[in-house]
């Protein structure tokens, strides 16, 4: 098959981002990227007896929201080619296509989550507005939003931003949400009925402690991960997460976990009061469920990929996503004995809708090296055949995420054309425990990590995976804002060529554009915000070295990009010009926050595997597969 047909190929792979059972375990609501023009949410039965339905198709990129609690309709949210300013809609089950409108167009402010009461007419969600003074604030705070009279009333007002995405109880009686008033690294969890009159903090195990709840059935008993069991003499951590259970009404609480060998990330619950638990070992996740009440743990079978369970469908088979770098995330259903993926049962039967077979894909294994201060870093190599000794090293974002096992279209079609690539996981990624992810703090941005992703580059050619002056790195929002550091920092045998798509520049111009959420974790990574820390964000800009770059350079932005602004590009444009730095502009009109679009993907995609091409020279390899 040749590349661009391939390429055209692997953006027909339909990919589950997310999915999420119905209150009655009946139905499947999923997020599906690549089966329109843009994400749509699709309804399935759990039990898997029809074909996933439709219930968006616009140009826009739809997501799903919520389930209304009756199981009933769906809550999804739209934007405008990424501007991040999304709308709500009301989709009964039974008429789909029928988006009815909840709240504005185009809003001022950025509205978050959106829960729907069981009255079906009240919905609560945040927004960093001043409904009563009609103006945009810093903080976000829980809006209650009649529906029948239209009137919208603050219940909660934290006094700084943060990401707040407001949870209610099934009673539709009390919503939980967390603050970050104490300090930027630091969450605590709040509690506020649904009227507004009492609005109290009641998970607080330090300043710098961050604490995630969510609700169970009950609408009495949160269930909720900590980095401490007990506030810590400094405040800080203790190094790995803790899960327990707190009853409200009594303030008892009581641990599930609590051991430090355990690398918990996230959990959630499902809609039978399952606590799910997500642990990972070397970013390979490692499920199991919590009964609450017994305190009993369960494992899931230990399968070759990702498994992710969801819930228990209506007549008792679990539901969940299963991918790997050669299969798409799927939602699959399976039984607690399955032992691998012949087991699993796919409800999308997404492999009918492509050409694309397993076999076509590279497979994905893992690969370490050291960094300079010894500490082992790990990512995921996919090899190309022959051997082409050029490589790719791609950057996540986050910086708190990580690369996994998984089908990345670019990286399937950059192996097609003859590179090596490298999914890398710097210090400060998810997936290897609290302390990994927090290591990044000790130097900052641009500090160490920074250096993890140049000794891979120097792996990779120790390894004969590709030579001096043939290592080029790629990456979307911090992985773009990597890219532009290692390129302005590093010698062209090092890096030879750059990507950064939606990367920052100067972080001090960064800071005062982006949204508001965002600039905690600013503050957070580099001591302060800039006038607290303005050597900081001096030194560590790389707009103040792009008179260094000696490699390849093409810049990726999206024109409406309300995280990483295009003020970013406007600026250090004006910079590579002064220096008569030479480059390569592509800016994407109807895109924000990273290029999401199939279409721009399949061009963007084609444009980079072009650029790498020019930059680190031809491939050994065939360019076909």
């Amino acid at each position: 098959m040749p590349s661009d047909s391939y390429l055209h190929q692997l953006m027909t792979l339909p990919a589950a981002l997310a999915a999420y059972l119905s209150p009655d375990g009946l139905w499947m609501a999923l997020t599906w990227q690549r089966v329109h023009e843009n994400a749509d949410v699709f309804l399935l039965p759990s039990d898997g007896s029809t074909l996933p339905i439709a219930l968006s198709h616009t140009p826009e990129r739809t997501e799903f929201v919520g389930w209304s609690p009756d199981s009933a309709a769906v809550l999804v949210r739209e934007d405008h080619k990424g501007d991040e300013r999304v709308r709500l809609f009301h989709i009964p089950v039974d008429q789909p296509g029928v988006m009815q409108p909840l709240t504005e167009d185009r809003p001022a402010y950025f509205l978050r989550g959106g829960c729907l009461s069981p009255d079906n007419h009240t919905l609560f969600y945040g927004a960093n507005f001043d409904f009563a003074c009609q103006q945009v604030i810093e903080p976000t705070w829980v809006i209650r939003h009649n529906l029948l009279t239209g009137e919208r009333r603050a219940i909660a007002r934290p006094e700084k931003a943060n990401y707040t995405l407001p949870e209610l109880n099934r009673a539709g009686s009390h919503i939980i949400y967390n603050r970050r008033e104490r300090a930027p690294a630091g969450r605590q969890v709040y509690l506020v009925d649904a009227e507004g009159n009492v609005d109290r903090e009641i998970l607080n195990f330090g300043d710098q402690v961050r604490v995630i709840a969510h609700w169970l059935p009950d609408s009495e008993t949160i269930a909720f991960l900590s980095e401490a069991a007990q506030v810590q003499p400094n405040g800080k951590g203790q190094g790995y997460n803790s899960l327990g259970i707190y009853h409200w009404p009594s303030g008892g609480l009581r641990w599930l976990v609590n051991d430090p060998l355990r690398s918990i990330e996230r959990f959630w619950v499902s809609q039978d009061g399952m606590i799910i638990v997500d642990e990972m070992i070397q970013a390979v996740h490692r499920p199991s469920y919590i009964d609450p009440l017994t305190g009993l743990e369960t494992f899931f079978p230990t399968i070759d990929g990702n498994l992710l369970p969801i819930g228990r469908a209506a007549d008792g088979a679990w539901t969940g996503l299963f991918y790997s770098s050669q299969s798409p995330h799927d939602v699959v259903r399976f039984q607690p004995v399955a032992s691998g993926t012949p087991d699993l049962t796919s409800l999308t039967r997404l492999w009918e809708r492509t050409r694309v077979e397993p076999a076509h894909l590279t497979r994905a294994e893992t690969f370490h090296w050291s960094s300079s201060d010894r500490l082992q870093i790990q990512g995921w190599l996919y090899r190309a055949e022959p051997n082409p000794r050029r490589a790719i090293i791609l950057i996540h974002g986050g910086p708190n995420n990580h690369a996994e096992n998984e089908l990345k279209p670019h990286i399937q079609y950059f192996v097609s054309r003859g590179f090596n690539v490298l999914d890398v996981n710097y210090r400060g990624s998810t997936g290897f425990g609290p302390g990994y992810r927090d290591a990044i703090k000790e130097t900052g941005w641009g500090g160490q990590e920074q250096v993890d992703i140049a000794e891979g580059a120097q792996a990779l050619i120790r390894d004969g995976l590709a030579d001096p002056g043939r290592v080029g790195v790629m990456g979307t929002s911090y992985g773009g804002y990597s890219a532009w550091f290692l390129i302005t920092h590093y010698p062209l045998d090092i890096i030879a060529a750059a990507a950064p798509i939606c990367g920052m520049t100067d972080l001090v111009v960064d800071y005062h554009t982006t949204r508001p959420d965002l600039r905690p974790l600013s503050e957070e990574m580099l001591g302060g915000s800039p006038q607290q820390a303005p050597e900081r964000y001096f030194e560590r800009s790389p707009i103040h070295y792009v008179q260094n770059i000696r490699g390849k350079l093409l810049i990726v932005q999206g024109a409406n990009d309300p995280n990483v602004t295009p003020d970013n590009m406007h600026l250090v444009v004006e910079q590579l010009k002064y220096h008569h730095i030479p480059y390569e502009l592509l800016v994407f009109d109807d895109e924000g926050h990273g290029i999401l679009k199939p279409a721009n993907q399949e061009k963007l995609y084609a444009r980079l595997a072009e650029f790498f091409d020019t930059a680190l020279g031809a491939a050994s390899g065939p360019l076909f597969v």
